[in-house]
């Protein structure tokens, strides 16, 4: 997440020359720069190296012979804009390689990376500066000394083997079904005296080396433990459809930056069938709205969510609103409110809840009755969650809670009953998921 890095002081290496670093990553700002893993100074001094994405969200490799990150530099062509998707990196480097081009292989999703702009890796046998050196410091997700290279986005499985020049399929494989590279557990690696394997698992200690080597890692910032992961994609917010809003928090957050337009935010997934639950709280309530829209009227758009013929909204003057207009529904809310929405997308109702009471005396639950549902959706769409904000003085700001347990940085009060392994406030109706790519496929 933003503004948050891992970091160690290394010790004396296997190998200066000769190493491996694996790891899955889902981006959610873009941009900027943003570090993946850096030694010493990083990009931007002559003693440290540093990968990257760049301002243009492709992978620069640095390992710079001066300052103002002169020196060795690689810059791979492919551009990573996707925001709803992992992404396995594997770094293979070996400067002792006789082809230049064999002195840093790159992969993703297990397929090498060939095509390369200003392509200019090491001498053979020059080290990489600072990895594996002892007394040095190595971070994961900065990019050097200054604040502003942090990575934005998730994590996950950070491997790195000391000495050993290892092939994406240690790390990854294809999966025989589905034909999507996924995760697999590295076996029988032979880590080295400074490797590590930092999964991310334990909410109380981020930087856990799982390896077996106790290369334990530090915080630095406010990072936190998501259950996003490579074999569970959960929904965020859209960075590539928000139309006027600021994104942050790993997507979830939605703040306006517009004071002339109505700030919208919609999801990275989308489901037809099944049902799901999701929480937004009213940090900042200005002119708010929540709910569902049909991802084809998601986008392209500045007006507010409920002119849509397929947006069905809770406004924060507690009326309901879709297709331009609006109607008497529930209970006005205000800041600091948490608004449940409840979409039952087998029977096409939806349901909408204050703090925990179901507004209208609605029952999610009910089924094809639809007792106090707000509204009966047209069939056959895909729908995603979104929310709107209109505020002349553009501070307006709602933290949605896709399962993860946090609004914001700030973990739930409490965590409600039949959340189904994912964390919410309230109690989640019985038959109602997190929306997320495991929960589609089984229930949608």
């Amino acid at each position: 997440m933003a503004n948050s890095y891992l970091y160690r002081t290394q010790g004396t290496g296997s190998s200066y020359d000769i190493w491996t670093l694996s790891m899955w990553v889902k981006r959610s700002g873009l941009g900027s720069l943003q570090g993946l893993m850096s030694t010493a100074g990083g990009w931007n001094t002559g003693g440290g190296m540093a990968i990257m994405f760049s301002d243009a969200d492709v992978i620069n490799i640095y390992n710079p012979s001066q300052g103002s990150g002169g020196g060795n530099y690689n810059q791979c062509t492919r551009v990573f804009k996707d925001t709803s998707a992992w992404y396995h990196l594997v770094f293979r480097a070996d400067s002792t390689q006789g082809t230049q081009a064999d002195r840093m292989k790159v992969y993703i999703n297990g397929v090498q990376e060939t095509s390369f702009n200003m392509g200019n890796l090491p001498s053979q046998g020059t080290d990489w500066n600072n990895v594996n050196k002892n007394g040095e410091t190595l971070q994961i997700g900065r990019g050097g000394s200054s604040g502003s290279t942090y990575f934005d986005g998730y994590m996950t499985h950070v491997a790195f083997a000391d000495g050993q020049s290892l092939a994406p399929t240690v790390f990854g494989e294809t999966d025989s079904t589905s034909g999507i590279w996924k995760f697999k557990s590295p076996a029988g690696v032979t880590w080295g005296d400074n490797g590590f394997h930092l999964k991310f698992e334990n909410s109380g200690n981020l930087g856990f080396d799982s390896s077996g080597e106790t290369n334990n890692f530090t915080l630095g910032g406010n990072g936190k433990q998501s259950l996003d992961t490579p074999a569970n994609v959960i929904t965020t917010w859209n960075n590539k459809i928000a139309a006027a809003a600021t994104l942050s928090n790993g997507n979830t957050t939605s703040s306006n930056t517009s004071s002339s337009n109505w700030n919208r935010a919609s999801g990275t997934l989308a489901a037809t069938k099944g049902k799901y639950y999701a929480e937004f709280k009213m940090t900042t309530q200005e002119a708010s709205q929540v709910g569902v829209i049909d991802v084809d009227q998601a986008y392209g758009t500045t007006a507010q969510p409920r002119n849509s013929s397929k947006a069905y909204m809770y406004k924060e003057n507690g009326q309901k609103g879709n297709s331009g207009s609006d109607s008497s529904y529930g209970a006005t809310y205000t800041d600091g409110d948490i608004i449940g929405v409840a979409v039952d997308l087998d029977n096409n109702k939806i349901y909408f809840s204050k703090n925990g009471t179901w507004q209208n005396s609605g029952v999610p639950t009910s089924g094809s009755t639809g007792t106090g549902s707000a509204f009966n959706l047209d069939d056959g769409f895909f729908y995603t969650f979104i929310n709107g904000n209109y505020d002349s003085s553009g501070s307006g700001r709602i933290d949605a809670n896709f399962g993860n347990g946090y609004f914001g940085t700030t973990a739930i009060t409490s965590a409600g009953s039949n959340g189904n392994g994912y964390l919410f406030e309230y109690d989640v109706p019985s038959g109602y998921y997190a929306l997320n790519t495991k929960n589609i496929n089984t229930y949608g």
